[in-house]
């Protein structure tokens, strides 16, 4: 009972330091539209009041759920507060296609014009990007950037049934091709795009007519796009973005957190964590940390699956794989089971998602790294425990065996500061030395030494 309850107050007691450091670094964090600077006067704030006002978004890495949600919630602060513009600044490798389909559909029926600005100089619309560009009001890229290679690969890179490859890729073309249409942009090139995975750099885009302009950077986008017409749901708008104020909508402490839960890699480190922190209590019970940690793991984990498209079959791998390890406990394999739960988690990495972008796959080298970190801890595990249950007892009855004695009277020796009643196959006289060899009960098995 009393482990029972110091469990459950180490739960407790890192249940509520998580919240509090959450909701400290919640609060602390600035909110998206806070520009972190006050008009010193009314005069100030009157004037500020009257500039059109622009928001920014950064928009780097892999698309996914979290970016859909920022994107969603963007879209509201612009609408909120009266915002010209939306200006998404986006370098992306690719996503997953569900949040890239969902992003589709938002930029399409936003009521705010949103603008995709492909920058800094160096970076991509990659895959899932190019769907995003193409969906915007207004499509621009920064000089040196790059957009394309859009052709759905599947992850495990292996020979695909050709009717079910077939099925996604006409599938994307048509997507792209009506977003194509409804932008006024160049469908056949988005085809290609798709079908043949073809990439161009920024200035051919423009020749085209794959984006609408190329700029240097924020101020020279605004000052291009002034006066510009882009069509909303409720009818065309003209831009006004003279001298406008822009202010950047900031990744919360919370989006970060989710962003980092859900990255495909973490997701697969925290449920293989997880499952090493059941099996080393297992091993040990009573070690309380582990177990405690494993948990935690294992809750994230599954916080994780709920946001990505899990494969099953993957799930299905890792979960043997941590049985396998467990039953290492209980089976003399000599390490068959551990190498096989190894070689289980590792093919249970390759098949977690189920996304055809290998842009957003469980990345090789974690993979590797978790296979032989997770290798190594395991082995050694069992060696300790191996070595602990080898050792002679040294404390309780049984830690009296192999040890000397001295006889004292025929049938009592005394050894470690006490009398023991004795036995033995020989007679036993006074002064004799004696080893014990048994423990039967409170009476020592002894034999008489030579000497």
């Amino acid at each position: 009972m009393k482990a029972k309850r110091k469990v459950l107050a180490l739960v407790w007691l890192g249940c509520l330091t998580l919240g509090t450091v959450g909701l400290l670094l919640g609060v602390a964090t600035p909110r998206a539209g806070d520009s972190g600077v006050r008009a010193d006067t009314a005069a100030e704030a009157a004037q500020a009041a009257v500039r059109p006002l622009v928001y920014t978004l950064v928009i780097d890495g892999p698309i996914g759920v979290v970016t859909d949600e920022r994107i969603e919630k963007a879209i509201g602060l612009c609408q909120e507060n009266g915002a010209e513009l939306l200006v998404i600044l986006l370098d992306t490798p690719g996503g997953f296609s569900t949040a890239t389909r969902s992003i589709n559909k938002r930029l399409l029926n936003s009521p705010v014009p949103v603008c995709v600005f492909v920058y800094p100089p160096g970076a991509r619309a990659g895959s899932a990007g190019v769907f995003i560009t193409y969906a915007a009001h207004i499509a621009a890229m920064a000089p040196s950037t790059n957009i394309g290679a859009a052709h759905p690969v599947f992850g495990q890179k292996e020979d695909v049934d050709s009717v079910m490859t077939e099925k996604v890729t006409n599938d994307a073309v048509a997507q792209i091709r009506a977003t194509a249409h409804k932008r006024g942009r160049n469908a056949e090139w988005a085809e290609k795009a798709v079908r043949e995975s073809v990439s161009i750099t920024g200035e051919e885009a423009l020749e085209l007519n794959v984006i609408d302009l190329i700029a240097e950077d924020l101020d020279d986008l605004l000052a291009q796009i002034d006066g510009r017409e882009v069509e909303l749901p409720e009818g065309n708008r003209r831009l006004n973005l003279k001298d406008a104020r822009v202010e950047n909508i900031e990744i919360t402490f919370m989006q970060r957190l989710r962003r980092l839960i859900t990255d495909p890699s973490v997701v697969f480190i925290l449920f293989s964590l997880g499952g090493l922190g059941i099996v080393i209590e297992l091993y040990n019970p009573g070690a309380i940390f582990p177990g405690v940690v494993g948990a935690i793991c294992l809750i994230l984990a599954f916080y994780g699956f709920q946001t990505l498209p899990i494969n099953y079959a993957g799930v299905a791998l890792i979960l043997l794989a941590i049985l396998l390890f467990i039953a290492e406990i209980k089976v003399i394999s000599h390490g068959l089971l551990t190498v096989g739960g190894i070689i289980s988690l590792m093919l249970g990495g390759m098949l977690l998602i189920d996304d055809i972008d290998p842009a957003v796959q469980v990345s090789r080298t974690v993979l590797f790294t978790v296979g032989g970190f997770l290798l190594v801890v395991l082995l050694l595990v069992m060696w300790l425990v191996a070595k602990v249950h080898l050792r002679r007892p040294f404390v309780g009855s049984e830690g009296l065996v192999g040890k000397k004695a001295e006889v004292r009277t025929p049938d009592m020796v005394y050894v470690e500061g006490a009398l023991w009643q004795a036995e033995s196959d020989e007679p036993l006289q006074p002064g004799d030395r004696v080893e014990i060899v048994a423990v039967d009960g409170l009476t020592l098995r002894v034999r008489k030494l030579n000497t």
